[in-house]
């Protein structure tokens, strides 16, 4: 009963509370305009992020057990969106965002909040202090990419989130499994008006970096598995969409001498993520998000399955999804040369 209280706490919080959000941001013009590398043709009010914020910080003060299980990851989170705000607002350069992502993500790893499956010595914490780094910071861009259809982002939350309470459950860790439910429940909330015509609202930048890093954080806080391998292997599984997103795209503008350093990574704008692909194939918006809702799901069964194996099982698992992953990279690559042949 508490579990379902917290879901639908959560939900009926964002559900109600986005119009206002909305009419603020229209009030002071905080909206998406449209252009070349953008699906939508209409502008659309942005913050919706923000409402999914409020939506989980009441819900966590009614349950404050599950808050306890996340809190430094949540205060890193909330400086996180604050600065996406700023960057929806004014817009702000690549250099500052990259710089302030990497400092609040130190400062939560200084908290506590690590990847730790290396002996503990002086070159095995810095090893491990890296690796979070670049997992939370890689994370919480990647699903700031993968925000580029309507419920895609907020949508594969609440399925990425599911899948961690399942085994959070499973594994007797009831209070993250509860905050993992609060934040899936705010983004439930929020998803009917990601679909609405027209009243429709984005989460903007705000809003998906702040899941991001809350996600990739959950995923650090955990204990998925007594095995070093199979522990690291099923947040790669149930993340496993927005990281091929990022390192697809990134190998691909590489090759096609679009980027040449971090910076320019994180400036460059286009349609040319793995949910853009899909409608280039001749996907609708709809049937692209609900295909990559099927794969981030099944993805998720597989690390749920996961969760009591080996070593051997968990790699396994993991060389079977890269190899999935790797068919869906020639068949766009495929794709995509046939329409530029077509086209020329």
């Amino acid at each position: 009963m508490k579990t379902l209280t917290a879901f639908f706490t959560a939900f009926f919080i964002v559900f109600l509370c986005t119009p206002i959000i909305r009419r603020i941001a229209l009030y002071f013009k905080i909206v998406d305009i449209p252009e070349k590398r953008k699906m939508h043709t209409t502008p659309v009010p942005l913050l919706g992020g923000f409402a999914v914020y409020i939506g989980i910080i009441v819900t966590f003060l009614l349950f404050p057990e599950s808050f306890r299980s996340i809190w430094p990851v949540l205060v890193g989170a909330t400086v996180i969106l604050y600065l996406g705000v700023l960057d929806d607002i004014r817009g702000l350069s690549a250099k500052i965002r990259i710089y302030v992502q990497l400092l609040v993500t130190a400062g939560v790893i200084g908290l506590g909040v690590r990847i730790s499956f290396l002996p503990h010595s002086f070159l095995g914490d810095i090893a491990e202090f890296i690796i979070t780094l670049i997992w939370i910071v890689g994370v919480t861009n990647a699903f700031n990419y993968l925000d580029g259809l309507d419920g895609l982002a907020t949508g594969s939350v609440v399925i990425n989130l599911f899948c961690f309470f399942i085994i959070l459950y499973y594994l007797g860790q009831f209070a993250l499994g509860l905050a993992a439910v609060i934040i899936m429940g705010a983004c439930a909330g929020f998803l009917p008006h990601n679909f609405k015509n027209r009243s429709k609202m984005f989460l903007g930048d705000a809003g998906s970096t702040f899941l991001g890093f809350t996600v990739a954080g959950m995923a650090v806080s955990g204990d998925w598995a007594t095995d070093n391998v199979v522990k690291l292997s099923i947040p790669i599984l149930i993340l496993g969409v927005p990281i091929f997103d990022m390192m697809f795209t990134t190998i691909m503008r590489i090759k096609e001498e679009k980027i040449k350093n971090v910076i320019e990574w994180l400036k460059y704008g286009g349609k040319d993520h793995f949910h853009h692909y899909l409608v280039d194939l001749g996907l609708s918006q709809n049937s692209a998000v609900l295909l990559i809702y099927y794969l981030t799901f099944s993805l998720g069964l597989g690390a749920i399955m996961l969760s009591n194996d080996t070593a051997m099982e968990g790699l396994l698992t993991v060389l079977q999804a890269s190899i999935i992953f790797c068919i869906i990279g020639i068949l766009i690559v495929n794709g995509k040369r046939q329409q530029q042949s077509k086209s020329s």
